[in-house]
């Protein structure tokens, strides 16, 4: 388009030139070898433009002529690279259909027409085509081939670190992802595989200045670098908290300001700051992180910030945090267990029923059981509450991957994800009623006769199956609990019981819980029951 308007433009500055000469007419005379020419001004203009015009002509002509060896090679030569970048898109659309013959085909093809060392594409088609011909060796061989090469460097690694992945080879994944991470921190593959590495060997450091480059480069948005930092400080906090209290403090503090909801990260800042004898501080972090979220693991360390306290100033900080979340199971909850320690059981009784309403949970159950021991020692009532406990839902746990862990932890152990674990409810048992059976007219709920134990003991042995997706952190008071175990109720046996049952008087009976089958007499042999566990 410029050139048009360039060459508009000549001529129309050419024609307002000769419209110029015209208007003013003249000779013009011209003497050469003792003869004169005359001629009109618009004759020599005309004649002049003329000349000109030839001499460009001819020069062209002859550099064209000098220039068309070379012309003619660059023709021939495009076309070839023409069809050889054709080849080489056909065999990327064939390597990414799955296509390995052809692919290979192309390959060939576009490596005789494209010299390779100008075109590292051919590198990748023919690693890509070895990959299809379940050729992995030599697929490996020209990922390893691209590492000398600093364009194609990161390919290469990419390349070695997929393979090193499919082999099962952690270390060799990690080692590539680490060299790319430092040429490239923006990748993200290389940038979370490093950041498993790092946070698998406790290198919290290392993984705060990946996390770091990651929001320098904008691979992350900033409340998500945000959240990877509280996290990382924490564990770095826990880590710390006992060889480097100052650097635990530090850490945590930091971790709780970035998130102040983040419960580990108010536990871990409060645990450093009671060491150091800061309460108030302390719990004002503990305070501001119960009203965003309450969680059991903030009450305790609450309530027994000062060891020295007595059981009724216990009582009344956990009345303190319930005035500062009012209506929340969780509050209700920490008040009826700080009142239990005080053996203020007509308040323990008041707000674990008060939990139940709101929140229908084994824990509850469980809680009100202990109360129940503790105020009358009544065994029917407390097997009445343990076999409700056995139907509530569960408990809110810290669950990731299917792993359930009484505790935080930084990453999975499964996958070794950051920042993997939430605090929620782990998934249903299997065949559990969600129904509050217990609580329609026609429930009825048998008493088992049993040997005098405490509460928590017979908690512990109505056990509930846990789902096969869902492994578990085992830890050393589950552990200690593992010994006593029997098969949880179910509901076809309270449907089995007559509603005036109280009691089972056979000896041999003392010890079976409703759903036990006993000995069958068709088979001629005692089954055993299936054993659980409580998490």
């Amino acid at each position: 388009m410029i050139r048009i308007l360039i060459f508009l433009a000549v001529v129309f500055a050419l024609g307002l030139g000769f419209a110029w000469l015209a208007d003013r007419p003249g000779e013009m005379v011209v003497t050469f070898n003792g003869y004169q020419y005359q001629v009109s001004l618009m004759v020599a203009a005309v004649t002049v433009v003329a000349v000109v015009a030839a001499v460009m002509i001819v020069w062209w002509l002859i550099k064209s002529l000098w220039n068309s060896p070379y012309t003619i090679s660059r023709y021939f030569r495009v076309r070839r690279r023409d069809r050889g970048y054709q080849a080489l898109s056909t065999g990327m659309i064939a390597a990414g259909a799955g296509d390995g013959a052809l692919a290979r085909k192309k390959t060939k093809e576009a490596a005789k027409l494209i010299r390779s060392d100008q075109e590292p594409l051919i590198h990748l088609l023919e690693a890509q085509a070895s990959l299809l011909e379940g050729d992995h060796e030599g697929a490996r061989e020209k990922f390893e081939t691209m590492l000398d090469d600093p364009e194609m460097r990161l390919l290469g690694l990419r390349g070695l670190y997929l393979e090193a992945e499919r082999l099962g080879d952690r270390n060799a994944a990690r080692h590539y992802a680490g060299r790319a991470a430092v040429m490239a921190p923006q990748l993200a593959w290389a940038a979370e595989s490093t950041l498993e590495d790092l946070t698998g060997r406790g290198d919290w450091d290392g993984a705060l200045k990946l996390v770091e480059a990651q929001k320098s480069t904008r691979q992350i948005e900033r409340d998500a670098a945000n959240r990877r930092r509280a996290v990382l400080l924490t564990a770095k906090a826990q880590a710390l908290s006992d060889s480097d209290p100052d650097a635990a403090r530090t850490a945590a503090l930091e971790a709780n300001r970035l998130r102040p909801d983040f419960a580990p990260a108010a536990v871990a800042a409060a645990k450093a700051l009671f060491r150091q004898n800061d309460m108030r501080k302390g719990s004002k972090i503990l305070e501001a992180a119960w009203k965003a979220e309450p969680h059991p693991e903030i009450a305790e360390l609450y309530t027994h910030a000062r060891p020295a306290d007595a059981v009724l100033d216990r009582l009344n900080r956990a009345r303190k945090l319930q005035e500062m979340k009012k209506n929340h199971a969780e509050s209700s909850l920490t008040v009826a267990r700080a009142a239990l320690d005080a053996q203020d059981y007509k308040t323990a009784r008041r707000e674990a029923e008060a939990a139940i309403r709101m929140d229908r949970r084994e824990g509850a159950y469980l809680l009100l059981a202990d109360i129940e021991e503790a105020e009358t020692g009544d065994q029917g009532k407390v097997r009445q509450l343990l076999s409700k406990a056995v139907r509530a839902p569960r408990d809110p746990a810290w669950v990731a991957d299917g792993v359930i862990s009484e505790h935080w932890a930084p990453v999975s152990p499964i996958t070794g994800k950051l920042d993997a674990f939430e605090w929620r409810a782990p998934m249903e048992r299997l065949g559990q009623l969600i129904d509050s059976d217990e609580d329609r007219p026609d429930a009825v709920v048998p008493v088992i006769a049993a040997p005098e134990k405490p509460a928590k003991e017979k908690a512990i042995e109505l056990t509930h199956p846990v789902p096969a997706e869902e492994q578990t952190v085992a830890t050393t008071a589950t552990a200690e609990r593992s010994e006593d175990k029997v098969a949880p109720v179910t509901a076809a046996a309270f449907a089995a019981v007559p509603a005036n049952a109280e009691a089972v008087e056979p000896a041999e009976e003392l010890n079976r819980l409703p759903d036990d089958p006993g000995v069958d007499p068709d088979a001629g042999h005692e089954k055993s029951p299936r054993r659980f566990r409580l998490f």
